[in-house]
């Protein structure tokens, strides 16, 4: 497969000499990157700028026709978000702080070492990224419009803190650095995940591999692949995830649940962009762009010693958290409607009708299992159904096992770590307190009696005799 570009523009390299146009594309070529011009006249190079503007420009000094401090000069006026890196001899050191005071980005001393090429071009062009993605994060924010909407076309949603994500994901899907996706179970992740991919214009697959469950050396067997008699059973070559995602995107689901041995071969993957399959010396090279997910607390992780912080900041380049359901009730309309009709075509059976309280009953839910449990709920309660208006039963009994006190063996849980109820220093009485719990409850049931009666753990029958005595 064709590898992926990289940097999205080219790195322009400027010598009269053949020989260290040849020398300075070798060695960047060694660290992915491979996507140039190249020019050996300096007259020429404002023409070129013209008609492909570069990335940055690796510009020698000392030039026949034009020198290299004329062309700065022309080029810190023209284009002055284009880093120049000059590259000088070492007797012209003066003269190189004197470029670097007019403008230039860095300056080598020839012979040029290869890690100080490589670490001051990388450094350009991550300049170059990091302004490219604010420049469209602004844009995406000002302008609260999506480029392509098409890409979020699964993603069921209305709420704006979602379409938030979505602009902020479009600035960065280009950027080759990792994306790390947080959020609880079963709000999404995948789903931005594939987005992330379709929005990066790679031309390799998207493969996802769920890091729960593998332990270190089953993770590397896994990403990485093995050579024949790599270990007992290891029979023929096997290509690991990683050569499936040449020039696409790797999504490793589960992150958090990476073992410390696992880290550190991740973190070389990501620093050198190069691993080891089992039973092999010789390093691959990967350009697949890594998108993780997690529903874990990395930061909690990294500060506990059980997530490496140097791979911690490697991973979290761009980093999207897509909120609970409970934050964007406004979707629940929206999610009912379309869990009804996938349901109910998989089922092979007419769509129900939703009752009007669904909704209302829904809202004052707080959803642990987030989308996922919404859409377990439906498929149970589409089962169920035979005809007319969909029961609210199965909605209730769901929402009733979670109830506080609707388990008998709930008492260690959620309502020993904060409690149900706040008393001020003076306490309510019996029949105050009665009342105060009857107006919450109606307030966030929206005055639906049924509802409210469910969550007060009484009939509506009896919350409409303790109505009527207040005249509701």
């Amino acid at each position: 497969m064709k590898p992926a570009v990289y940097p999205q523009l080219p790195v322009m390299l400027v010598d009269d000499e053949p020989q260290a146009l040849n020398s300075f594309e070798s060695v960047l070529r060694s660290a992915r990157i491979n996507h140039f011009m190249r020019c050996q006249d300096s007259r020429e190079v404002l023409e070129l700028l013209q008609s492909q503007p570069p990335e940055l420009v690796l510009l020698d000094l000392r030039m026949p026709h034009l020198s290299g401090e004329e062309l700065l000069s022309t080029l810190r006026q023209e284009y002055p978000e284009k880093p120049v890196i000059i590259i000088t001899a070492a007797n012209e050191v003066d003269t190189a702080v004197a470029c670097m005071k007019a403008g230039a980005f860095d300056y080598l001393v020839k012979p040029v070492e290869k890690s100080r090429l490589i670490s001051a071009v990388l450094r350009a062009i991550e300049l170059c990224e990091l302004r490219r993605e604010n420049s469209l994060l602004k844009d995406r924010m000002l302008s609260g419009r999506l480029k392509y909407p098409e890409c979020f076309s699964e993603i069921i949603t209305c709420s704006s803190a979602m379409h938030s994500v979505f602009r902020y994901i479009e600035a960065v899907s280009v950027s080759p650095q990792p994306v790390v996706i947080t959020g609880e179970t079963g709000v999404g992740k995948e789903m931005i995940a594939r987005a992330v991919h379709g929005l990066s214009g790679r031309s390799g697959e998207y493969v996802p591999v769920n890091i729960a469950g593998l332990d270190d050396s089953m993770f590397a067997d896994t990403l990485f692949g093995h050579k024949k008699g790599a270990y007992t059973g290891a029979d023929t070559n096997r290509r690991g995830l990683l050569e499936q995602a040449s020039g696409g995107t790797l999504f490793l689901d589960e992150i958090g649940d990476l073992g410390i041995e696992a880290q550190v071969k991740l973190l070389r993957l990501l620093q050198e962009g190069e691993y080891f399959p089992l039973g092999s010396d010789i390093a691959k090279r990967s350009d697949a762009r890594m998108v993780a997910a997690t529903n874990q607390n990395l930061n909690e992780l990294r500060h506990s010693g059980r997530f490496r912080k140097d791979l911690y900041y490697r991973m979290c380049s761009h980093h999207v958290h897509v909120p609970p359901l409970r934050d964007r009730r406004e979707d629940l309309p929206l999610l009912i409607d379309h869990f009804l009709e996938k349901t109910a075509a998989a089922l092979e059976k007419k769509t129900p009708t939703p009752p009007d309280e669904l909704v209302v009953l829904l809202s004052s839910y707080h959803f642990p299992g987030n989308i996922r449990e919404l859409e377990a709920m439906t498929w149970d309660a589409v089962s169920n159904h035979k005809s007319g208006k969909l029961s609210l039963d199965v909605f209730r009994k769901h929402i009733g096992q979670s109830l506080p006190g609707s388990n008998p063996d709930s008492h260690v849980s959620e309502p020993a770590l904060q409690p149900l109820l706040r008393f001020a220093d003076q306490l309510p009485t019996l029949k105050q307190a009665e009342q105060l719990l009857i107006d919450e409850a109606m307030q966030r049931s929206e005055d639906n009696q049924a509802v409210a009666a469910m969550h007060l753990g009484i009939t509506r029958q009896a919350l409409n005799r303790r109505l009527r005595k207040t005249n509701r």
